[in-house]
């Protein structure tokens, strides 16, 4: 029974191991984490198909007759045995929390000096999240990271409890209002990715989610430049740069809670804008934007939508969004 069980045990491991269940690894994080996660299932894979082997085995093979109602033998249990199968999973149960412990420490760890890192501030709010850059002094609707540069990510939220989580990087942390969390993260991966939010937050918590982009450091370098640039401006500083609204949009996280048909979102935790829009000024879009709880539309709650947007977009980037509103919407001018 012991080797008909240790054969299932082998089997269904290789089987869980080869098949690719989970998102391709893009982080340092990501292979420490997989790590850790194999060497549970495959434990765990073994342990049940031994169990459920040895069971199985054992109901056919000393199966009663059909007609056979006597009781069964008396049993006064193994020892041995017994000692056995607590030995083996108390074992394996300390190797797995000692493996966790080993791999959550590394995978946190970052360089002694700070120039060889950068800090990222994280910020969520229903249904949105913002990233602001202290070095650069930006902050944006997407989280763009240099590839193979570590990130220290330092989360809050601004109502409830949301959970950041990018699937290919597989770290998740908790933003909780009121207190300040970390993750760590080293992308070695360049492309393109999703912030999830893994906490139920309220309706919009399906669709919270951000853009995450892994640069090379040539590309990241322009994206920097390109900002400096689009803030410039001011006595001296030149045009303060142009932004397009569709893609304040996206970035900004509207697609999340809003529908409109030109950006193909179909959300419905905020009002619909094809419908709401139409007839209103842009300053009313604005004031809509920048205090979204001066006027609520009727059938919504207030204090859902975030009402830090005059912080978290520069004035440049606030009136191609209206003006990308006013355009696609039919709002007056």
């Amino acid at each position: 029974m012991i080797v008909i069980g240790l054969l299932a045990g082998i089997v269904t491991g290789g089987v869980a191991y080869l098949i690719p269940w989970l998102p391709d690894q893009a982080s340092t994080q990501a292979e420490e984490i997989d790590g850790v996660y194999w060497f549970v299932a495959i434990i765990c894979a073994v342990v049940f198909s031994l169990v459920a082997g040895v069971s199985i085995y054992a109901g056919w093979k000393f199966r009663a007759p059909a007609d056979d109602m006597d009781d069964g033998s008396p049993i006064h249990g193994h020892t041995g045995l017994e000692i056995w199968w607590t030995a083996i999973p108390t074992v394996l149960v300390v190797a797995m929390a000692v493996w966790s412990a080993v791999a959550l420490a590394r995978a946190e760890t970052l360089p002694d000096n700070p120039d060889e890192y950068t800090t990222i501030e994280v910020t969520a709010a229903q249904f949105a999240w913002s990233f602001t850059y202290p070095e650069l002094e930006r902050t944006d609707g997407e989280l763009v990271l240099r590839v193979n540069e570590p990130v220290e990510l330092i989360l809050t939220a601004n109502d409830v409890i949301h959970a950041f989580w990018v699937p290919e990087f597989r770290m998740k942390q908790d933003a909780v209002p009121g207190i300040q969390t970390r993750t760590v993260i080293t992308p070695t991966k360049e492309g393109s990715y999703d912030v999830i939010c893994t906490e139920l937050c309220g309706p919009g918590h399906p669709v919270m989610r951000a853009g995450v982009r892994v640069l090379s450091d040539a590309d990241y370098e322009a994206w920097v430049a390109e900002g400096e640039e689009g803030a410039g401006g001011g006595e001296g500083g030149g045009d303060e740069g142009e932004a397009d609204g569709a893609s304040v949009f996206a970035e900004a996280g509207c697609e999340s809670c809003h529908t409109l048909a030109d950006a193909d979102s179909e959300a419905e935790v905020g009002p619909d804008l094809d419908s709401v829009l139409p007839g209103q000024e842009e300053q009313q879009i604005l004031t809509s934007i920048v205090d979204p709880n001066a006027e609520i539309s009727e059938g919504y709650q207030p204090n859902v939508m975030p009402g830090d947007y005059e912080d978290r977009l520069s004035e440049a980037e606030l009136d191609a969004l209206v003006a990308y509103l006013v355009e696609v919407a039919g709002a007056s001018r």
